[in-house]
């Protein structure tokens, strides 16, 4: 394979198709629209994890507190009402099981990125506030990127405040991460990094990227999906090669897989595990 072939392959896909692939701290190897804005769906909620690991660090929240659990949450839309997630469109029973009582802010946190689970998201951004978002995202040196409400804050998303994402602000975002875990960097500090890293590395939804990488090969990563949308992010960890990250963001009619609750595979997902083991396969020349 060679990138010019792998991008006639993605000229032929409908929608828009955006990646950047190379190894940390370099100029990337390939990239395709890297600065193509797409629908953020779930991949925003690594930035909301940073967010919340530099509030533990500044001594503002405590990871180990538990808080309380609720489905109601102010709106972004200044004078909007207040709104609750729909249970049919998470991904984690675990966190509607508790609501009404209390988690720790780290547990929530776990839940957030390994089972993507919508309501602990909102529950955390209740806790660090949209403005630490913004600023994790300035800090990684992301220059499209907007998480400007929760999820289902559908008067917000009517009013035209949305998440976006970029292949090229996602790269920043983990590459910070990863290259933060063992030398100081602009996030956090390496050990706040590494416990970052390892959530991501825990992650359960593995049916796009990491199910074009060989069984047991690590991955720290998030998906994102709703329907026409599609997105893998992550930092690979071959063990015959540098760590390399990879991050493909597809809008288009392959992402048929259902709303955003819905975990279903689709052919956005089979394409997103092709680019996966189509760039594994090319990982010592990256």
């Amino acid at each position: 394979m060679t990138w010019d072939d792998l991008d006639a392959h993605l000229d032929r896909v409908p929608g828009t198709v955006s990646a950047y692939v190379g190894r940390l701290d370099t100029a990337p190897t390939w990239t395709r629209d890297p600065d193509a804005t797409h629908y953020a769906a779930s991949t925003m909620k690594v930035a909301v994890l940073t967010a919340l690991h530099r509030a533990a660090e500044a001594g503002t929240l405590d990871l180990d507190a538990p808080v309380p659990v609720v489905n109601e949450f102010d709106s972004a839309q200044p004078g909007a009402p207040r709104f609750s997630c729909a249970q049919p469109y998470d991904n984690d029973d675990a966190v509607w099981d508790r609501v009404g009582g209390t988690a720790p802010l780290r547990w929530l946190a776990d839940r957030m990125i390994v089972r993507s689970s919508n309501l602990a998201t909102n529950v955390l951004i209740g806790h660090v506030g949209l403005p630490a978002v913004a600023d994790v995202w300035a800090r990684a040196g992301a220059r499209h990127s907007v998480t400007g409400r929760g999820i289902e804050d559908f008067a917000a998303r009517e009013a035209g405040i949305t998440n976006l994402v970029t292949a090229a602000d996602l790269a920043a975002l983990l590459g910070a991460l990863a290259t933060g875990a063992s030398t100081p960097g602009q996030l956090a500090t390496p050990a706040a990094c590494a416990a970052m890293l390892d959530v991501l590395l825990a992650q359960e939804h593995r049916e796009d990227l990491a199910a074009g990488l060989p069984d047991g090969t690590r991955i720290a990563h998030k998906g994102g999906w709703v329907r026409g949308v599609r997105h893998g992010a992550g930092v690979v960890l071959p063990d015959d090669a540098p760590p390399y990250l990879i991050v493909v963001c597809t809008t288009t009619d392959l992402a048929d897989g259902g709303p955003s609750g819905d975990e279903v595979e689709d052919d956005a997902c089979r394409l997103i595990a092709h680019i996966s083991a189509q760039v594994w396969e090319a990982r010592h020349r990256l």
